[in-house]
């Protein structure tokens, strides 16, 4: 099955190149989750505008993400969340709630998957929350959970 990519995958490719996989592993990996979209003549014409959004997001090399990782450690981020009493969450923060307010603080636009926290945030406080921005550079950004 052909398949253009319409986001990075592990072991396979980036966003916007074709590739060849199995038929199984498209029709139930990739498509549904919204990692490649299927290839023909009409899809086609789409490979350009896939490359130039994954190079305005993309980080170029590791000296542009050590400034990257410096503005993001910088950053006052403030996530709001449903509590009860005792600064309990109802439920954990997200991944892609930390995503949106990382760039709500003014930092740039992150990648959900690139968002990691080391065991899920539960409670109001601070915490740090890792940040990939490439196999080198790896950001610690300092998060603020406030009640809502």
């Amino acid at each position: 099955m052909k398949l253009i990519l319409t986001a990075g995958v592990d072991n396979l490719g980036i966003a916007g190149d074709v590739v060849e996989v199995k038929d199984g592993y498209g029709r139930n990996y990739l498509l549904p989750r919204g990692l490649a979209i299927a290839y023909n003549r009409g899809t086609a014409k789409q490979i350009e505008g896939i490359k130039r959004s994954r190079d305005a997001k993309q980080i170029r090399d590791n000296t542009h993400a050590a400034e990257v990782r410096v503005q993001l450690e910088g950053l006052q981020v403030q996530v709001p969340a449903r509590t009860d009493a005792s600064g309990k969450l109802y439920g954990a923060v997200s991944a892609n709630e930390l995503a949106q307010a990382i760039k709500k603080a003014g930092g740039p636009a992150i990648d959900k998957r690139a968002v990691k926290s080391a065991k899920p945030i539960k409670t109001t406080g601070s915490h740090l929350v890792s940040v990939k921005l490439t196999d080198a550079v790896t950001a610690r950004v300092p998060v603020e959970v406030v009640s809502a």
